[in-house]
């Protein structure tokens, strides 16, 4: 795969969601709201954690999980990617900006 943009990322992860919102039309009659949507992300932020303790073997599993976290990492990007999308945020802008002032802050 070439090196992949976060403004790739974030229309990719756009056309994805709106899968998605069929698919809770078909099921549900309505989308989700941006709430639901960052309640969805926040459970997935927790399962990376949840399965990075088991990586790094703080916490018992069964299985290896390494799949399941690089699946469970790439899909809390994608949910910020939406996240920003909804709300009106450039995704790019916003690590740019982010990593501006943090860069600033120590010098760097």
């Amino acid at each position: 795969m070439d090196n992949l943009t976060i403004k790739q990322a974030a229309e990719r992860s756009k056309k994805i969601r709106e899968h998605y919102r069929s698919l809770e039309m078909k099921h549900h009659g309505s989308e989700w709201s941006v709430e639901e949507d960052a309640l969805a992300f926040l459970t997935d932020a927790g399962l990376v954690g949840r399965l990075t303790m088991a990586q790094q073997g703080r916490w018992p599993v069964g299985e290896s999980n390494e799949a399941g976290l690089e699946h469970k990492i790439g899909e809390s990007i994608w949910w910020l990617m939406v996240l920003a999308d909804r709300m009106g945020i450039d995704s790019e802008e916003a690590l740019d900006n982010f990593l501006s002032t943090t860069e600033k802050r120590f010098d760097l």
